[in-house]
């Protein structure tokens, strides 16, 4: 993406943003987000194919599974999902931390979207299913490892969005995978540093 599209998108979705707190999700429109960005209502479509999207927008499946599979395959299936997520979330900027608590708490607020942002988590967990399975690992087993780090994941995300507290996204996440981990009294493998690059934007 050049420099004015992402420029194009991040106005977008900082305009969305606004509209969502001040008239609701429901009450905004695309075209109402448009044009607050200055922007017809196709070049919205461009950059996000519906208006959920603005806030769920998840391209990283591909990068998630990519490092599971990466972990050594004598780890059992919830270490090395655990220890891949880790290993993604630390390759990623850090949040900018309003804007993403923002979009958290209208996400968790809305029944529409906190179920949207399930069919998301649901389709990270197929996708990391099969890279496992593919890989070698019983389907169940596979299955269950992946639940577990997504269950452990959103729930810092709620958590954090809730939570006016001085921590990062990224620390939170931290904290939350390590509760799946016998490794250490933090919960974090050696060798894994935590996310803490400043700046940025992520997931939705």
């Amino acid at each position: 993406m050049t420099g004015r599209a992402q420029a194009t998108r991040d106005r977008l979705q900082r305009c969305a943003l606004e509209l969502f707190v001040q008239r609701g999700f429901d009450a905004t429109t695309v075209e109402d987000i448009a044009r607050a960005a200055g922007v017809s209502h196709m070049t919205f479509f461009r950059h996000f194919p519906t208006k959920d999207a603005v806030l769920l927008d998840d391209p990283y499946d591909p990068v998630i599974a990519d490092a599971v599979l990466a972990q050594p395959r004598v780890l059992p299936a919830l270490e090395r999902v655990r220890r891949g997520f880790l290993a993604a979330w630390a390759g990623l900027p850090e949040p900018a931390d309003e804007q993403t608590r923002v979009r958290i708490r209208i996400m968790a607020e809305h029944p529409g979207l906190r179920a949207r942002a399930w069919e998301n988590n649901q389709r990270t967990e197929d996708v990391v299913v099969a890279a496992l399975v593919a890989d070698g690992v019983a389907r169940l087993e596979a299955r269950v490892a992946a639940a577990a780090c997504l269950g452990a994941l959103l729930a810092a995300l709620l958590d954090w969005g809730a939570d006016d507290a001085g921590d990062t996204l990224g620390a939170r996440v931290v904290t939350a995978l390590g509760h799946l981990s016998a490794d250490d009294d933090t919960g974090r493998p050696t060798g894994l540093r935590p996310p803490v690059s400043p700046g940025g934007t992520v997931l939705g």
